[in-house]
């Protein structure tokens, strides 16, 4: 079979503005952070709740932060976990942790005391950063890992002082007690800061130097650090800016969380470029998020499938002047094709959808900005990435419109996972990062998510990708999510059965008549293999942090129980 994926026959359908390959700048995250502040010294970086934070402002808070680092003895390549949502502290710490020559590690606040355990542990961190409301998860593990200090923020911190006391008083600001930690130091952010200097610190670091250490779930076994280095960070930020034509005039809001690596990789690029952040410290306020974009106006907002869904069940999100909106984006899950025509239908054709992994930095395949969106695609590999897709089972290319598993290999993959050999060897073979990610590509270079290698189901040899049959019954007008998975057939050895998930729309009742109105419906509209012999109707279906359906903890709660 001709290698046509060595072809790569998405370049035809590049825009103009962008090349096929790139130059890159041997410049780390500080080396162009700083850059920046010296072209945009006064211009706003953050908008935190009514309040402007500049370029000046995040450069100095962030240099003593730093100070506070190297003061309290870490040294280049230790580990600092942000245990943040999207608040002020948030952004000083990732730079200031990357001028102290350290590096960061996402404490998500949804991990369960065993998972933070874990990442805290094989991290080896040495200090955390918390915020009062989060502090508990934190306290709940303290006693069984070494790091030694937690510096803790305040949501009302960097608020104007008659806006932070009253917000407290009348107790519009959320807040919580912060204790004492046993063996460890417990300081207020802005105290660990105040008594340092300002004076720039800028620790050397290489381009081949770790700069953060991101934990990626899967589908067994506990989560595992990716080590991004500053060139593959870099590089997917030149790759990513030049892909979709983002300059230092815009202003984004992006509800993405920056513990996770689509928050940290959006909010890295802007504030290596010059861009103006909207911070979303609740991902969950769609009326924070629409009266953010009615204020502030942003020309990109960036979003996972499910906040834009609960955004488009408001009829003020819908009521909005979006003159000055360029594009949405869509990532970390998959964004349902019927369902981009009804949010076209209101921010005109401007949806993009994208791709990416933690292990890749993350962005890998991105439809273009300007050019044809094709509905249900993730578009097309950036510059400078190969692409193939594989047979899993015999590692053979398979044709074009055939289903294969994804490997990439660019400068933005990963240098392998923290202290996992064997894990990286497996996932990293001859520079190919093999994704897990079974997808289709089009004669265009177009690319279709099907499913998970892992989450795909074998019933009686036959292959079920389930990402398709999610698809099929979200169309269902009875249905509101949906997600489904494989158990074991007990009558039959080494074959499977497919169970669903589903939350049903307000209004419709959970009955066993409901479950064979969908059986009907299903029956019509894919092959019998394919139809669950499980339908259980939940409230919620078990999500990640940015919204993403966690099939695995689905497997756990389903367990393959009776229709």
């Amino acid at each position: 079979m001709s290698d046509v994926y060595s072809e790569k026959p998405w370049l035809k359908n590049y825009d103009p503005n962008v090349p096929a390959n790139l130059e890159y700048e041997d410049k780390t995250f500080t080396e162009k952070f700083r850059e920046i502040v010296g072209k945009y010294p006064n211009k706003t970086a953050l908008h935190y709740m009514g309040k402007a934070i500049s370029y000046r402002d995040l450069d100095l808070a962030s240099n003593q932060l730093a100070a506070f680092l190297i003061k309290s003895g870490l040294k280049p390549g230790d580990v600092v976990g942000i245990h943040l949502p999207n608040v002020p502290a948030h952004y000083i710490s990732v730079i200031g942790v990357q001028k102290a020559g350290c590096v960061s590690t996402g404490l998500s606040p949804l991990l369960t005391p065993v998972e933070m355990e874990h990442q805290i542990r094989d991290s080896q961190a040495k200090m955390i950063i918390s915020i009062d409301i989060l502090f508990e998860k934190i306290a709940e593990v303290a006693d069984k890992v070494d790091f030694s200090t937690v510096l803790v923020t305040e949501i009302a911190d960097y608020l104007p002082g008659i806006k932070r006391v009253l917000g407290k008083l009348l107790k519009k600001i959320p807040t919580a007690e912060v204790t004492a930690l046993k063996g460890k130091t417990v300081m207020k952010f802005t105290d660990a800061l105040k008594g340092m200097p300002e004076a720039l610190v800028n620790v050397p670091r290489t381009m081949d130097d770790t700069i953060f250490l991101m934990y990626t779930g899967g589908t067994t076994g506990p989560a595992k650090g990716a080590i991004l280095t500053h060139r593959s960070y870099m590089s997917n930020r030149n790759q990513t800016l030049t892909y979709l034509d983002l300059k230092a005039d815009i202003v984004a809001l992006s509800a993405f969380p920056m513990f996770h690596i689509a928050g940290l990789a959006f909010g890295g690029f802007c504030m290596t470029n010059g861009a103006t952040q909207i911070c979303v410290p609740n991902p969950r306020d769609t009326h924070f998020i629409i009266e953010a974009l009615e204020k502030y106006k942003p020309n990109i907002v960036v979003n996972v499938p499910t906040v834009f869904f609960e955004l488009m069940k408001t009829p003020d999100f819908k009521a909005l002047d979006k003159s000055n909106l360029d594009f949405c984006l869509s990532a970390a899950a998959p964004f349902p094709p019927e369902n981009i025509a009804e949010l076209e239908s209101v921010i005109g054709p401007n949806f993009i959808e994208l791709y990416g992994m933690t292990e890749t930095s993350p962005v890998t395949v991105c439809n273009p900005r300007y050019g044809k969106h094709k509905p249900a695609s993730i578009g097309m590999p950036l510059p400078d990435t190969e692409l193939k897709l594989v047979d899993p089972a015999t590692g053979e290319l398979v044709p074009i419109g055939e289903p294969g598993e994804m490997a990439i290999r660019g400068p933005q993959v990963m240098k392998g996972y923290f202290g996992q050999p064997e894990e990286t060897a497996n996932a990293v073979r001859d520079g190919w990062m093999f994704t897990g990610d079974v997808a289709k590509m089009d004669e265009d270079g177009y690319l279709y998510i099907v499913d998970r290698v892992k989450d795909m189901v074998i019933v009686s040899g036959f292959k079920v990708f389930t990402r398709e049959l999610d698809d099929v019954l979200v169309q269902h007008p009875d249905v509101d999510l949906a997600a489904t998975i494989g158990y074991p057939d007990p009558e039959r050895p080494g074959s499977e059965r497919v169970a669903a998930a589903i939350v049903l729309k307000p209004g419709v009742e959970k009955s066993d008549a409901e479950k064979q109105k969908i059986l009907e419906y299903l029956k019509e509209q894919v092959a019998p293999y394919k139809v669950p012999k499980t339908i259980e109707f939940m409230d919620e279906l078990p999500t990640s942090g940015v919204g993403k359906i966690l099939k695995k903890d689905l497997r756990e709660m389903m367990k393959g129980g009776p229709a």
